[in-house]
């Protein structure tokens, strides 16, 4: 079973965004904050992240992105931001959706990641 990490610190989002990896078969991890996605980055086993832009404390989606591609190269990543003023800065390989989005959306940007080659049981 793949392992997604969900960073979105608005709880109803990351509800909803967890119920729907949950329903395609993903075991789910969730973080409100940057720090706490690294603290899963260096612990758990992650194939996918599905990180917000925008989070409260030092480390917003950008960087913890790059932090996770230090750990694990082909870590795939989809990030999300509501915010049209947001400059776009996405790792290679990865895939960026303005909210709001579907949640169908999502699961289908990371089956193409995965077929793309980015993915696999992190090491």
């Amino acid at each position: 079973m793949p392992t997604v990490l969900i960073v979105e610190d608005e709880d109803l989002v990351r509800e909803i965004a967890t119920t729907e990896f949950a329903e395609a078969g993903y075991r789910v991890l969730e973080a409100a904050t940057g720090e706490a996605a690294l603290g899963h980055l260096g612990s758990d086993a992650v194939d996918l992240l599905f990180t917000d832009i925008r989070l409260p404390g030092t480390l917003d989606g950008w960087r913890i992105a790059r932090r996770a591609r230090e750990l694990h190269p082909h870590l795939p990543v989809i990030y999300a931001s509501g915010f049209p003023g947001d400059a776009i800065d996405v790792v290679p390989g990865g895939r960026f959706v303005r909210k709001p989005y579907r949640p169908v959306d999502i699961l289908t940007m990371a089956a193409e990641l995965s077929a793309a080659g980015f993915g696999g049981k992190a090491e």
